[in-house]
């Protein structure tokens, strides 16, 4: 197990919890940021114009790179437009497993649930958002991104790890599949190659709410392993909520079962975790 990787997306601050929690465990973690991210917060704060200039094909590119990189496939996980990449990832034939928090739909998902829609009106009241970085209030984060949250915690993760969202990639998610032509985020839902993967959804998530995950999942008729869970009571913001450790040991052990990797001593019955209901992807 020591040499697997666990490949985590986003900036480095924000997994830092995850990270430290799976070295214990005797893994690499790998925490890549997007173009531009390499900055802390504050500076990304400070000149919201890296945000601006984000795209999804240059945040996949450098999210590629860092993977070919590595030694082995690694295990990649993302949060919310994170699970998109890591979807895209996937397809092109990287990683051994990925997991997927709370993710946005990707290309050619139509389902856009009203608190989805009631959650993001700072993005999308305007289409000129497109082109822009849109920095969101701590009042408005707190009832969107962390609504399950007390607002002191909510707060100290407000000023720790908030950076403006950019509108280019949250119009791109949000309207994945109402969207005409070619979209940038599209997968191969039938790729039978593409290495297992997993969707976990917050129960109380307002952004990307359980809907959106059914939703993709029903997408993929492909023979290898996709699969869904979902835990009651779970905000967007995850994995910084009260009990995060259970979730990221339980997909973890998940990712390293369906690796080939298995951990000791092996469970009882059922796949290793928090023994919630995971169910395989319906086939068409």
């Amino acid at each position: 197990m020591g040499g697997r990787a666990a490949s985590v997306r986003s900036s480095s601050r924000s997994w830092e919890q995850w990270a430290a929690h799976y070295e214990r465990r005797g893994l690499r973690v790998v925490t890549p940021g997007y173009p531009g991210f390499e900055v802390e917060v504050e500076a990304l704060n400070a000149n919201p114009g890296i945000v601006a200039a984000l795209t999804v094909p240059a945040i996949v590119d450098r999210l590629a790179s860092v993977i070919a990189g590595l030694d082995r496939p690694p295990i990649i996980i993302g949060h919310s437009h994170g699970g998109v990449f890591t979807q895209m990832l996937l397809d092109s034939g990287l990683g051994a497993a990925g997991v997927t928090l709370n993710s946005a739909p990707a290309g050619g998902v139509r389902v856009a649930p009203r608190s989805q829609i009631r959650s993001t009106p700072p993005v999308l009241r305007s289409p000129a958002n497109r082109h822009r970085p849109v920095a969101l209030t701590f009042d408005e984060w707190w009832r969107t991104f962390a609504n399950t949250f007390g607002a002191e915690e909510a707060r100290a993760l407000y000023d720790r790890c908030h950076v403006p969202a950019s509108g280019r990639i949250l119009w791109s998610g949000v309207l994945a599949g109402f969207q005409p032509g070619g979209q940038e985020t599209a997968v191969d839902y039938r790729n039978d190659d593409r290495a297992p993967l997993l969707f976990v959804s917050g129960g109380a998530d307002l952004v990307m709410p359980p809907a959106v995950q059914r939703a993709n999942v029903r997408h993929y008729t492909s023979r290898t392993v996709t699969e869904h869970v979902e835990y009651p009571g779970y905000a967007h913001l995850l994995p910084a909520q009260k009990g995060w450790e259970e979730i990221a040991d339980h997909v973890l052990d998940w990712a390293l079962w369906q690796s080939g990797v298995r951990p000791e001593p092996a469970p009882a019955g059922g796949w290793p975790g928090s023994g919630r209901s995971i169910r395989s992807a319906p086939r068409r």
